[in-house]
């Protein structure tokens, strides 16, 4: 235990290295080395306190040795049976201290006991075995004396019961500090373990919605192409050779995309080789949108935005787009563009009608519209409008919360 301490400037202040360390052996193999070490210092401690003691207490003897090995031996087992041992040192001291041997580092053995007790969450059962030591230790030295060695005993002082006192006291202090350290290592511990699943989560939903925005737009305009150029294959091949280009611009881009964001999990930490897509290349959304049959007509100019927000608002637009060529009969769309009180309000119309139940959107595509608002701190709001039709309307601030601090 001395060694341990030793090394306690170490690991004090940031925890032990694994859950539940207070021995240099790992948890669930026995404390040898400790334990050995700890007997052959109790066992040499006495020898030189029985000849600084001598002719106060009695000498040191086959029996008195085997009581301080058996005090110091029950450790071996304090990690897998704490209640036990900390009593049961507790009986061998008594009987040693009321034989009347010298008194030393059998107390060490109290306190290693008393301790792991503490520690393993036994606290009852330490401050009671304590307790019965020290009562019996006042029994033995103000009433029993009379009849145990050595001869001619006189009572002890009552200052020497003081001192006892605060030994016990120190004891069980030592042991709740330790005690107290050790669950906020592993509250620490905890937390760390929820906030890094937390931050994979995130990370995963992060590109979840990458991935479907990139895909679903894609796949889309690619699915819309391919119709079109199956229909006019043979009555007007040159109108079909544009849709197949049409379909190769538009994988070509999502493959693009798509090994951007599989870069960032390669390299995680690195920059981006190509910069995140933003409202810049909202004319390449109005030109893929047209070439699958939907004219988008966009009024007003987006103001200069941060990065986090320029991605959000142009994944946005092309989710809301992507929706209206899956979901609506209207082959015409408008995004509006317009910043008020320091955010950017982003509406996208539609004329309708509305070609399924989902027309607005309603699975993955509009929650992760809303996750990316959330994010930055802003709305989603989505709906059929009052002369029909669908809109999609987002509040996104330009300024983060977070950025003012």
């Amino acid at each position: 235990m001395a060694e341990q301490w030793g090394r306690s400037g170490g690991w004090w202040r940031h925890g032990p290295p694994w859950p539940g360390r207070w021995d240099e052996e790992r948890p669930g193999r026995w404390p040898w080395r400790s334990t050995v070490l700890l007997t052959a210092f109790v066992l040499m401690g006495s020898t030189f306190a029985a000849h600084a003691q001598e002719g106060e207490r009695a000498a040191l003897d086959p029996f008195a040795r085997v009581l301080l090995v058996v005090a110091a031996g029950v450790l071996l087992w304090r990690q897998r049976f704490p209640v036990a041992v900390v009593f049961g040192n507790a009986v061998v001291v008594a009987v040693y201290l009321g034989a009347g041997y010298p008194y030393g580092p059998v107390l060490l053995t109290v306190a290693v006991a008393c301790f792991g007790a503490i520690v393993a969450g036994h606290r009852r059962a330490a401050w009671a075995a304590l307790g019965m030591l020290w009562a019996a230790h006042v029994l033995v030295a103000h009433w029993l004396y009379r009849w145990l060695p050595p001869s001619g005993d006189a009572p002890a002082s009552w200052t020497q019961e003081i001192v006892t006192a605060t030994w016990v006291v120190a004891v069980v202090a030592l042991s709740e500090l330790a005690r107290t350290r050790r669950e906020q290592w592993a509250r620490e511990r905890a937390e760390r373990a929820q906030a890094a699943r937390r931050r994979a989560d995130e990370e995963r939903l992060r590109i979840a919605r990458e991935l479907h925005d990139v895909l679903a737009h894609s796949i889309s305009v690619i699915n819309v192409q391919a119709g079109v150029g199956l229909a006019l294959l043979d009555s007007d091949p040159e109108q079909a050779r544009t849709a197949l280009s049409a379909i190769k611009d538009a994988s070509k881009e999502a493959l693009g995309e798509v090994r951007q964001v599989l870069d960032t999990l390669r390299t995680p930490g690195d920059a981006p080789r190509a910069p995140a897509p933003g409202l810049d290349r909202l004319p390449e959304l109005v030109e893929q949108a047209a070439s699958a049959g939907l004219t988008v007509t966009v009024e007003g100019e987006a103001p200069r935005l941060p990065p986090g927000t320029d991605l959000a608002a142009f994944r946005i637009v092309q989710e809301t787009l992507t929706n209206v060529v899956r979901h609506s009969g209207s082959r015409h769309a408008c995004v509006h563009l317009d910043q008020t009180g320091g955010a950017l309000r982003l509406r996208v119309d539609d004329d309708g009608p509305a070609t399924g139940a989902d027309a607005g959107g309603s699975g993955n595509g509009l929650a992760g519209m809303r996750e990316r608002a959330a994010a930055l701190g802003g709305t989603i709001e989505a709906g059929p409008r009052p002369d029909g039709g669908y809109r999609v309307l987002a509040t996104l601030p330009l300024t983060r919360k977070d950025d003012d601090r």
